[in-house]
Parts: C-alpha cells; structure tokens; sequence
C-alpha cells in the first residue's frame, strides 16, 4: 500500500467510526453526577388501580433516592403492541430504565432487547418479560412465601390448631398446585402440626362453583375450622358461604384476594385476614433495581442483589429473577385503606 493508499484508507476508517458513533447518538449515556435518572414505568394499562399505586410506590421511591425522575405511562387498553409503541418512544427520549408489567412476555423481547441495545436498563416486574428481553425480572413474591403466609394466616385465625381445607382454582392450575404442596410439606413441621388437613377441592376460578364447593366442604366436616382459598375468585366465594351458612366465628376464610372485594366479609366476621401482594411496595422496589442497574452497581446482576430501600437487600437469582417478599397482610386495620385503591 502506498503512502496516498494508506492515508486515504486511514480518512475512511476515521470517518466510517465517526458515523458509527454517530449511528449510536440514541444510546443513553450514563448519568452525570447530579444529573436526573430518569426512570419510565411502562405498566400494562392506564387507569387499573393496581398500577397507579405501583406508581405511588415508584414516586416514594424517587423521593428517596432524589436524583429520580418518575415517567409513568402505558396503553389505554391492555396490549402488547400499545407497549412497544411506548417503548420505541422511550428508546427516542433515551430514558436511562425501563420497569415493564408486560403484556406479552415474548411479543415485547425484540423492542426490549433495542432498548438495552441503545444502553437502556430494562426491568420487568409483576408480569414479566422473557429472561432474553430483560436484565430482572421482580417477583411479587415466591411460591415458598405465598404458600407459608397462607398457612400461617389460617393458623392464627384459628388458635393454631383445628381442622382446615383448601379451595383451589382449577386442578390444573400450576402455579396454585405449587402452592398447595408448599403447604402440604409445612403442615410436617411442628409450629402446624396441630392442624389438619382433611380436604382439597377445586371451583375452577368461577364464582358459582366455588360457592359450591365451599358450601359442599361446610356441609361436609361440620369441624372444620379454615378454609384457605389460594384464588381471588374462590376466597369471595368461601366468604360468601360461611356468612350464608351462619357459620361466623366458627368456620374462618383466608388465602389471596383483593381488599375492594374483601373488605365486606372482613366486616362481616367471616375473615380474619388475608393476604396479596402489595402494589405500592412493588413499584417502589422496582424503581429501586432499576436505579442500581443504571448506577453500575457491582452486585445489580444475575446472581448478585439490589438495594431496595426500606425493604432491604433482595437477591437475585441466577436467572435474573427476585421475589419481593411474602404477601401483604390485610386485616381490619387497613382494609379500608387499600381497598380504595384496587
């Protein structure tokens, strides 16, 4: 190659990796100090209540780490293609993260996988994104948690000992069979061995069968003492049948539901309390693991931890997946209070 060759191709290679860089302009550079971290919440619908209380938590959140700006948006109806239009618009504001409820885990992987490629942290919490779309997924909870919460809530709704029975959705329902059998092993260990046991029926998710089968177990073990109810469908459903059997104070319900349907029966007596995850905490841990993804944090990867503010440390596991705690409690004493709110 001769000298003029050589300059020529040295001119080229100069302005081929200017225009690369300039090709890159859309990625979002890291934070200065001082400046804000912007944070969008990208939820599956507008308007449903437990988003909006996710963004309350999102908002505690920011005020605490106060470099953190807050962008809360999503679809006027729940789709999947509404969010990758609000994502390829985030990608263009060059937002520093991402924190998605997704609406399709596999249809959102190309445009999340664009936005980590333009340098965007991106975080799925309560529905979550395919491991390949994602750098975490937060968990509402584990089904170790859920399914110990739920034992331990009908334990102490009934002194610790007695006979109890569980209303599942459907047979087949995964993630509900896992969390039976989470209770099933913990009924073996001495703090619950007092209780017992004596049925497991299922309502399939619809009011009226659930009813039912609810009715069905009253009617059958006249000393049963619980029923654990692992759906929101079928923990209304057992509520209803206790009140219509007169059976307050002597049969109590408990498992998942949610506060504006539970706060009736837990006026009533027939629940003592109960237990879902709470939106406000999980908008705030979110917002908090997106914010050390985009610090840098060492421990902010698979296998490692995020800070979570007033909620601690939480692990993360190797496939990039956190629980965020048990199940909130619900109870006469703040049912009112979240039943405003979903």
């Amino acid at each position: 190659m001769n000298r003029k060759t050589f300059i020529a191709a040295t001119l080229l290679a100069a302005f081929g990796a200017s225009s690369l860089m300039a090709g890159c302009g859309q990625k979002a550079s890291t934070p200065a100090e001082g400046e804000k971290i912007r944070i969008a919440m990208v939820v599956k619908s507008l308007g449903n209540g437990f988003f909006d209380a996710a963004h309350s938590g999102a908002n505690e959140a920011a005020a605490q780490l106060k470099n953190v700006e807050i962008i809360y948006t999503g679809p006027t109806t729940p789709s999947a293609e509404g969010q990758i239009e609000i994502v390829n618009s985030l990608i263009s504001q060059k937002v520093n993260a991402i924190v998605i409820s997704a609406n399709d885990p596999n249809a959102l992987v190309p445009i999340a996988k664009k936005a980590m490629q333009r340098g965007i942290k991106v975080v799925s919490f309560d529905s979550g994104l395919a491991q390949e779309g994602r750098l975490m997924h937060l968990n509402p909870s584990n089904a170790e948690l859920i399914g110990k919460k739920q034992l331990q809530m009908a334990a102490d709704s009934i002194g610790g000992a007695g006979e109890i029975a569980i209303l599942s959705a459907s047979a087949q329902a995964t993630n509900q069979n896992i969390w039976i059998d989470v209770m099933k092993d913990a009924l073996q260990k001495p703090e619950f061995a007092k209780l017992k046991l004596v049925a497991t029926v299922y309502g399939d998710d619809q009011s009226d069968k659930s009813y039912r089968e609810a009715i069905g177990l009253l009617r059958s073990y006249p000393n049963l003492k619980a029923i654990i109810a692992p759906t929101t469908v079928g923990i209304v459903a057992a509520a209803k049948a206790v009140v219509d059997e007169n059976l307050v104070g002597k049969v109590y319900v408990t498992g998942l539901g949610l506060p504006s349907e539970m706060a009736g029966h837990v006026k009533s007596g027939a629940v003592k309390e109960f237990a879902i995850w709470n939106p406000i905490d999980l908008g705030y841990a979110a917002t908090f693991a997106a914010y050390d993804f985009v610090k840098g944090v060492p421990d902010a990867k698979a296998g490692g931890k995020f800070n979570a503010g007033r909620m601690g440390a939480i692990a993360i596991d190797g496939n990039g997946e956190a629980a965020m705690a048990e199940p909130f409690l619900y109870n006469a004493g703040n049912v009112d209070k979240f039943a405003k709110i979903f």
